[in-house]
This record gives structure tokens, C-alpha cells and sequence, in this order.
């Protein structure tokens, strides 16, 4: 497996519906922590590989809550501050039949929103690391935002360590302050070595249409991105088929300059819960990738597959639950 994976992120509050319901629908919310880059370290860490967060959060029993939720899986916290303020929240209305799933952030001033960048001493916090991995919810946030995820790629890079960079487009955040987010996301790609993003991230970086209906399409897709991104030298990618909220088949592909890998689909039924799924996924292709693009595709699709069991953000799959996993449904394990 690869070396110690450094993860940078806020970590969240999630309150969602119980069930299938609607928000509100029941006088009572479901409460699980979690945020991109914390879920990436957490299934990370569940997997035996070294992972650290660093991010802020603040003082009191919510923050000891959130902190907590990712030490216990085995993440280094030594790097996640404190601060006077409040934890970022969102709301989930699970998907049920042919409803799709609905998110409502409640993010703005929160401590990690509110933290300058020169709060993080990156030649530190990056010593020994392989990998710094974050994701475009980090400027999605604000400006302010932004230039802490520039300031932490910018620190890697001249630190020698690797830069995952999961596109994780949030259009609803990137609404509230900025009409046009494909230059700071060209800013952010441009320092990766790692894309995890499919056809429809590199449409919106490149402003150029790419299909990705056909394998062939999304191949396309990533020789225009590996074309006009010099630093880039993986792109890691799932494609989806919507049958219903519970029923969908997902792929997995790792595409590389001269070389790509795409996985055959695993049918997925009686999804417990989505969330957090791409993030496991991400995780898989870290763990992988210095193992080969096969590997990598394997073992991405292989935990985003098992976390569409799980419920909450956290992937909860072992390295036993790796190893065994077959792409069918298992029996009990005795």
C-alpha cells in the first residue's frame, strides 16, 4: 500500500431524515459527522493505511463529537485545530424510488470557513506524507476557502509530496458567491497529479463537451485533460446507472497517459446509503495506485461498493472485507 496520506478538509455535522422520509417529516433528524475529506481518511485509515487530517474545529462537546468520529477509526488528529466558533452542518433527504437524493448545507462562518491560510504550517503538517488529498468543497466555500486549498496544493507541491484532487462539484455552494468557478478549478487541477473526477469535471474545466456514455468517450475525456494539464498523471473515474434510489450498477476505470483499466459493473440493490461513496472510492484508487492501475480500479470500486452499505458519511470495510470482496452479494462470514 502507499506511504502516510495527509487529508485537509472540514469535517461536518450531518442530520438527515430517518428512513426514506423527508426532512422534517418526522419529528426527528438521524446525526452522523462527516465531510469529503475526513470520510477519505477514515476509510483510509479502516483499511490500514497512515492517514492524518488536518482541518479546524471548535472548542466544546460537538467539536470532541466530530474529532472523535475519525480518531476512532484510527486517523492521526494530531494536526486538527481548535477554535472559538461553530461546525459546519448539512441536511439529507435520502433518496427514495424515483426521488433523488437532496443535500442542504448550513456551512457559512463556520471555524474551518473562518481560519486564515497562514494558520497552517504545511512544511510541518506535510513531513513524511506521500499524499496531500483535498477536493473542490474546499472553494466551493468562499474565496477565502479557496485560497486555503491553493496555499495547501502550492506547499505540497514544493514539498515533493503527491496532490490528490477530487473535483466533488457543488453547485449549490459555488452559486452563493461565484458565477463562474472553472477558473478556480483550473487553478486547483493544475497543481494535481491525481484527478478523481469523470467526463463531466473535465466538460466544466475545458469548457468543451465530452461524452461519457461509451468507454471510448470517457478515454477522450481524460487525453484532453491529461493534454492540458501537465502535472496530471491519473484520472480516476466511476460511471453510474440509475435504476432507482436503491437500485444502480457502478464501474470503476483508471486512466493514466499511456495506459487505462475500466472494471466490469457490480449490480448494487437495497442501497442503505450513497453518501460517502465516492469518498471510499477515492480512497481505494489511494491506497492502490502504487500497485498499478488495475489494482487501484479494483480496489476503489471494491470499498465505493461496500459503503453503499453502510449507513452515515464513514466507509466501515477492513482490509478483510477488501481482500474478500467479490463484486456478488456475500454470505454470513463464520
Amino acid at each position: 500500500m502507499t506511504g502516510r496520506i495527509v487529508c485537509f478538509g472540514e469535517i461536518l455535522l450531518r442530520l438527515a431524515a430517518p428512513g426514506t422520509g423527508h426532512l422534517f417529516q418526522e419529528a426527528r433528524l438521524d446525526a452522523h459527522f462527516g465531510g469529503a475529506e475526513a470520510n477519505v481518511a477514515v476509510a483510509l485509515a479502516r483499511i490500514g493505511v497512515s492517514a492524518a487530517m488536518v482541518g479546524m474545529l471548535p472548542f466544546g462537546p460537538v467539536g470532541d463529537g466530530a474529532l472523535e468520529s475519525i480518531r476512532a477509526a484510527g486517523v492521526n488528529v494530531d494536526a486538527v485545530g481548535r477554535a472559538e466558533g461553530r461546525l459546519g452542518i448539512y441536511f439529507l433527504s435520502p433518496p427514495s424510488g424515483a426521488r433523488g437524493a437532496h443535500i442542504v448545507y448550513d456551512r457559512l462562518d463556520s471555524v474551518f470557513a473562518t481560519t486564515p491560510s497562514d494558520a497552517y504550517d504545511w512544511p510541518r503538517l506535510l513531513g513524511g506524507a506521500e499524499w496531500l488529498h483535498l477536493s473542490g468543497i474546499i472553494p466551493a466555500i468562499g474565496p477565502g476557502a479557496s485560497r486555503l486549498s491553493l496555499d495547501a496544493m502550492a506547499a505540497a507541491r514544493a514539498a515533493g509530496v503527491k496532490v490528490s484532487f477530487d473535483g466533488n462539484f457543488r453547485g449549490s455552494m459555488w452559486t452563493r458567491w461565484c458565477d463562474d468557478p472553472q477558473p478556480i478549478l483550473h487553478d486547483h487541477v493544475a497543481m494535481a497529479d491525481l484527478l478523481i473526477g469523470n467526463h463531466r469535471d473535465i466538460t466544466l474545466l475545458l469548457g468543451e463537451r465530452h461524452d461519457g456514455t461509451t468507454s471510448e468517450g470517457r478515454r477522450r475525456a481524460c487525453e484532453a485533460a491529461f493534454a492540458h494539464y501537465p502535472n496530471l498523471d491519473a484520472v480516476a473515474s466511476t460511471h453510474r446507472v440509475i435504476v432507482d434510489g436503491a437500485s444502480q450498477r457502478l464501474s470503476a476505470r483508471v486512466d493514466r497517459r499511456e495506459e487505462c483499466v475500466e472494471t466490469g459493473a457490480v449490480s448494487l440493490t437495497g442501497i442503505v446509503d450513497r453518501i460517502g461513496t465516492g469518498d471510499a472510492f477515492a480512497a481505494g484508487i489511494l491506497a492502490g495506485l502504487g500497485e498499478g492501475c488495475a489494482a487501484a480500479a479494483e480496489w476503489g470500486l471494491a470499498l465505493a461498493t461496500l459503503k453503499h452499505g453502510t449507513a452515515g458519511d464513514h466507509s466501515r470495510a477492513t482490509i478483510t472485507d477488501l481482500a474478500s470482496f467479490t463484486g456478488c452479494a456475500a454470505d454470513v462470514r463464520r
